[in-house]
């Protein structure tokens, strides 16, 4: 698989080393770039500062018919654990990109789908619009639903990995509740190890919950809706964390966009102090919008035309950023959600 030279070549299966990842330093303050790695991360930050990672675990999310005429990935839970938005593809697989990938059969509210040792899924609603994007409510619920789900999904994955993924390739250190259906993929390589450093160094470590969504549906229409809202929690550890390191100076650091989305909402939504809450993340964070809460972020490298490149332009200069990014792909970063990493601060 090649890239065009002017796109980061992706990483193509999980990093067994993460620590010797790559790790790009944008300065926003001074306009500066470094190259660095993981490892160096203690050190690149000061102590008082806090990452904030985000706990939500990742669901297998993608399921296939028995009959094998199409694939749902899940897209974002609505009012219940079994009431779904999912994405439909037709027949095939991870290994054909998605943009590839053929239309699914016409479907209509109330058609049963057959996913095995019986479960099922009904479709509530097709978006009239786009077809592809369908409600879509399990016959089961509570811990059958999700045993049910754990035994017959799969990891959401794309044509650029050249195996299929084990369920825990797209698991953090900190994965708890299993709330996203696409890896939070900046937390993926702070290990063990690497934290006690952090904390060893003066750096605190706090959680949100976030339900990372999914990063590509095959529709160019669609994609450009994304990300669509997504659930998220900042519990009052969080925010007492964040008001200690407010109080002595340092800054906060998020590790990937679905922690600023996550916080920033939360800010929002609180007023004049950030308070613990809880709901769905609507924000469009880009130029222009400031940061209440974040000091930087730790994230992958993301080009311009992505919402996670606009996200992060509220924390450097575009420019900056899309010198970062040539600067990447000439030093031969690697790219996507088990690539090389960049350090973004104010």
């Amino acid at each position: 698989m090649n890239a065009p030279l002017d796109v980061l070549r992706p990483a193509r299966a999980p990093r067994e080393a993460p620590l010797l990842e790559r790790l790009l330093v944008v300065d926003a303050a001074r306009a500066t770039l470094r190259d660095a790695r993981l490892a160096d991360l203690p050190r690149l930050l000061e102590p008082g500062d806090l990452i904030v990672v985000n706990d939500a675990a990742t669901l297998p999310a993608s399921f296939h018919a028995t009959s094998g005429a199409l694939e749902l990935r899940l897209v974002q839970r609505l009012n219940s654990d079994s009431y779904w938005r999912a994405v439909v593809f037709g027949a095939g697989d991870w290994r054909t990109p998605t943009e590839e990938r053929p239309p699914a059969p016409q479907l209509r509210a109330g058609d049963s789908i057959e996913l095995g040792e019986g479960l099922s899924a009904r479709i509530e609603r097709v978006e009239k619009d786009e077809p592809r994007l369908v409600e879509l409510s399990f016959d089961q619920q509570g811990v059958a639903l999700f045993r049910a789900l754990f035994r017959l999904g799969r990891p959401v994955q794309y044509s650029y990995l050249k195996t299929p993924l084990a369920l825990w390739d797209v698991q953090s250190r900190f994965a708890a509740r299993p709330w996203s259906v696409e890896p939070a993929s900046a937390g993926l390589g702070l290990t063990f190890g690497l934290i006690v450093e952090l904390k060893r160094r003066g750096i605190g470590i706090a959680s949100v919950t976030h339900a990372a969504g999914i990063s590509s549906t095959g529709s160019t229409a669609l994609d450009l809706r994304l990300p669509l809202p997504e659930r998220y929690e900042v519990n009052r550890a969080a925010v007492a964390s964040i008001s200690a390191t407010r109080k002595v100076g340092g800054r906060v650091i998020a590790v990937g966009t679905t922690v600023v989305r996550a916080l920033e909402s939360a800010a929002e939504s609180s007023g004049a102090e950030l308070e613990p809450s809880s709901g769905e993340a609507t924000l469009r964070i880009s130029r222009g919008f400031e940061p209440r809460v974040v000091g930087g972020v730790l994230t992958g490298m993301h080009a311009a035309d992505t919402s996670h490149f606009a996200l992060l332009e509220a924390l450097a200069d575009g420019a900056l950023l899309e010198r970062a990014y040539a600067h990447a792909v000439r030093a031969g970063y690697l790219g996507h959600e088990f690539g090389d990493a960049c350090l973004v601060v104010r």
